[in-house]
C-alpha cells in the first residue's frame, strides 16, 4: 500500500522507534470481529451454540476474532436472530469503555450504522433511553435496521444536526458517545480507498468539524455525566488536539482514566505542545500493538458543580382506544409479557410502545420513536418485524421452534411458505412466532399444515 508522504512523516513523529513496526503491520491482513448481543444471550451461552471458531478479543469482554476467510457469520441464522454484530475489533472499544448503567439516558450522536449504538442499548438491559442520531437519513436507515435486529425497544432514532438536538436536550443525557467523523487514518489497512479520501479532506478539515460537533454536544450532558470521544484516526490534531479543545470549551469537563490493556498506548500531550498531563489518560490503539485497526478514545466527566438547566419530560400518551384497543387486546392474549397501556401510542394506525420518559420532540426529524409494535388494518392487528425481534420465545404462546439445522430455517429467511409437520400443525392457527432454537426470527401466519411467510421482505436472505 502506498501511503501519503505527509502522513508517513507525521506517523514517524508520533511513533518514533515503533514506526517500522507500524509499516510492517500495514502489510498484514485485517482482523475480523464478532460482538455478542448480551441483551439476547450471555457470552457463555453463545459459546455453547456458536458454530464458529472464535478467539477472545482480550480488551472487549463480549468480543471475539473469527477467520474472515473461512467463516461467514453474516449468512448464519443466528445473525438474523440478532445474536451478534460484526465489527472491527478496535471499533468495539468506545462503547465498551463508556460506563453505562441501567436507567441511564444515553445519546449516540454519530450512530450509523449502529455498531456502537447496539452495544450501548445492550448495556441498558431494556431500561432508560437511547437516542441514536445520524445526520444522513440514508445511513440512519441502516442504523434503524440494526437497532431492530438487536431487539431494542427503548430507543429513538433521529436524523438531525447536533445544533438542532442541542435546542431540545440541554442537560438531558447521563452518557454521550461521539465517534466523530474523522480522516480515517486508522482504517487505511482495512479500507485502502480511504487513503484517497484523506488526500482530499485531511485532518485540518475534520478537526474543524469535530470542534463544531462538540460545541453543540457538551451542553447536552448532565452535571456528573460522562462523554466518550473517539476517532479512527492517528492525527494528533483530531485526537489530543480536539481533547484539548474540549477542556478549553468547558472548564467543567475533566478527563478520566479508562480500563486499560497492555497493548494500548497513552495519549501524548507533547504532540500538540500541551502540558495537560490528564491527556495521558486517553487511549491510542495501533495495529502493530493490538490485533485490530487504529483508534483513539478519551473519556470525560462533567463536574457535579456544573450549572446546566434540566429538560422536563412529557409522560402523557394517547394510548389505544375503541377498536384499536380491542384488536390489540385480542392479539395480546397470546403474549406472555406485559405492555403497559399508558406507553402505547397509535399514529395513523401504526402502533408504538414508547420509552417511559421523553422530552418534547415535536419538530425533530426521526425515523422511529420507541418500539414499532405493528399496524392496525381492517378488522385486524398485524404485528411488526421489530416486535418479533424484541420478544423472547417464552413471551409468545404460539411459537414455531426450528432447529438451526432444519432446512426450513433458510427457506423461511428467504421468504418461502413452510410446510408443517403433523405435530406442528396441531397448534392453533393464526400468528406464529418463528424461532431458530429459542431465538425469534419473525412472524408467520399458520393455516393447518402451511405457514404463510411474514418475514420482513427487506431483510430476506439472498
Amino acid at each position: 500500500m502506498e501511503l501519503p508522504v505527509a502522513f508517513c512523516d507525521e506517523m514517524k513523529r508520533i511513533l518514533g522507534d515503533e514506526y517500522e513496526d507500524y509499516l510492517k503491520s500495514m502489510e498484514g491482513t485485517r482482523k475480523f470481529g464478532l460482538r455478542v448481543n448480551t441483551a439476547k444471550i450471555s457470552v457463555e451461552d453463545f459459546l455453547k451454540i456458536s458454530p464458529f471458531e472464535l478467539t477472545p478479543i482480550p480488551y472487549v469482554k463480549n468480543g471475539f476474532y473469527y477467520d474472515g476467510e473461512k467463516e461467514q457469520p453474516a449468512k448464519h441464522p443466528y445473525y438474523f436472530a440478532g445474536l451478534y454484530y460484526l465489527q472491527d475489533p478496535s471499533a468495539m472499544t468506545p462503547a465498551s469503555r463508556l460506563p453505562i448503567e441501567e436507567n441511564d439516558v444515553v445519546l449516540d450522536l454519530c450512530a450509523a450504522p449502529g455498531g456502537k449504538a447496539t452495544e450501548l442499548a445492550a448495556k441498558l438491559h431494556g431500561t432508560g433511553l437511547l437516542i441514536a442520531n445520524d445526520i444522513s437519513s440514508k445511513r440512519a436507515k441502516a442504523l434503524l435496521k440494526n437497532i431492530e435486529l438487536f431487539g431494542v425497544e427503548n430507543s429513538f432514532i433521529v436524523t438531525e444536526y447536533p445544533k438542532k438536538l442541542a435546542e431540545y436536550f440541554t442537560g438531558f443525557f447521563d452518557k454521550i458517545l461521539i465517534d466523530a467523523p474523522c480522516s480515517g487514518e486508522g482504517m487505511f489497512r482495512k479500507e485502502p480507498s480511504m487513503v484517497k479520501a484523506w488526500e482530499q479532506n485531511g485532518p485540518e478539515f475534520y478537526a474543524t468539524l469535530q470542534e463544531d460537533i462538540l460545541k453543540q454536544a457538551l451542553p447536552m450532558l448532565k452535571p456528573g455525566g460522562m462523554l466518550l470521544y473517539s476517532t479512527c484516526t492517528f492525527s494528533p490534531l483530531e485526537d489530543e488536539g480536539t481533547v484539548q479543545k474540549i477542556l478549553s470549551m468547558n472548564p467543567d469537563m475533566e478527563i478520566l482514566p479508562m480500563e486499560s490493556y497492555e497493548g494500548f498506548a497513552s495519549g501524548k500531550p507533547e504532540l500538540i505542545g500541551s502540558t495537560e498531563e490528564s491527556i495521558r489518560n486517553c487511549v491510542r490503539i495501533f495495529p502493530h500493538r493490538v490485533d485490530g485497526e487504529g483508534h483513539f478514545l478519551a473519556l470525560f466527566r462533567k463536574k457535579e458543580t456544573a450549572d446546566e438547566p434540566v429538560v422536563s419530560c412529557e409522560q402523557t400518551r394517547s394510548g389505544l382506544r375503541g377498536e384499536e384497543k380491542e384488536l390489540w387486546e385480542a392479539f395480546g392474549e397470546n403474549l406472555n409479557r406485559t405492555f403497559l397501556p399508558e406507553r402505547m401510542e397509535s399514529k395513523n394506525g401504526m402502533v408504538y410502545y414508547m420509552p417511559k420518559e421523553l422530552p418534547k420532540m415535536r419538530g425533530l426529524r426521526f425515523l422511529r420513536s420507541g418500539l414499532f409494535v405493528g399496524e392496525m388494518k381492517k378488522k385486524r392487528f398485524e404485528p411488526s418485524q421489530s416486535l418479533a425481534m424484541a420478544l423472547r420465545a417464552k413471551d409468545y404462546k404460539n411459537c414455531l421452534r426450528l432447529s438451526v439445522n432444519d432446512e426450513r430455517v433458510v427457506r423461511y429467511l428467504k421468504g418461502e411458505t413452510l410446510v408443517l409437520t403433523d405435530e406442528e400443525a396441531a397448534a392453533k392457527d393464526g400468528w406464529q412466532l418463528v424461532c431458530v432454537e429459542d431465538y425469534p426470527l419473525g412472524w408467520g401466519k399458520k393455516n393447518k399444515h402451511n405457514l404463510k411467510n411474514k418475514y420482513h421482505s427487506g431483510w430476506r436472505m439472498v
